[in-house]
């Protein structure tokens, strides 16, 4: 039995997946582990591209090598999603009273910012704040039980200054940042 439409399939999974993950990485700045992963994805991709070039009579090759590359896309995809990368400012608009909801962010330690504004219907109570994105569930539990009618947007955030973010993720970047500098 010839492997070498598994091996050409499992090498695209691999580099397509890495592939992903790297963009992602390019497009929040972080240059040092796209360049790294960079790096990784080509080896793979030059050992699979050369099983299907050296091959090029057996159609099963050119399969395995377009199978693995959707479902690299796939898998990187749903990686990222699954490492919750970066962070994201989620904007909540609600024409409901939003004290309870801002009561709620406060006691869970994250910082936000409020605003009134006026609206279609009338007047809203306009609140911003910035977050890791693996606290996206959570701060999306919280709204959907205090406001759940409010309109929400999310968006993805490249930098944010260390204000932004909840305390004890600030006071854990400076711990980390003190004990590198020893």
């Amino acid at each position: 039995m010839d492997w070498t439409p598994f091996l050409i399939f499992a090498a695209r999974l691999c580099d397509m997946t890495l592939d992903t993950l790297r963009v992602i990485y390019v497009t929040r700045g972080n240059k040092y582990k796209a360049t790294l992963l960079g790096f990784v994805e080509t080896l793979i991709w030059v050992f699979a591209i050369a099983q299907v070039v050296n091959n090029l009579d057996n159609y099963f090759n050119a399969i395995a090598y377009a199978g693995g590359f959707a479902a690299g896309t796939f898998v990187g995809i749903f990686l990222e999603g699954k490492m919750a990368l970066g962070k994201v400012v989620v904007q909540i608009i609600t024409r409901k009273d939003a004290s309870n909801l801002i009561d709620n962010l406060h006691q869970a330690n994250y910082s936000f910012t409020t605003s009134d504004g006026q609206g279609l219907k009338g007047q809203v109570k306009i609140i911003f704040t910035v977050i890791p994105k693996k606290k996206l569930f959570e701060v999306d539990q919280m709204v959907k039980k205090h406001n759940p009618n409010a309109f929400v947007s999310i968006s993805e955030v490249k930098q944010a200054s260390e204000d932004a973010l909840p305390a004890y993720k600030r006071f854990s970047g400076l711990f980390w940042m003190q004990l590198w500098k020893r």
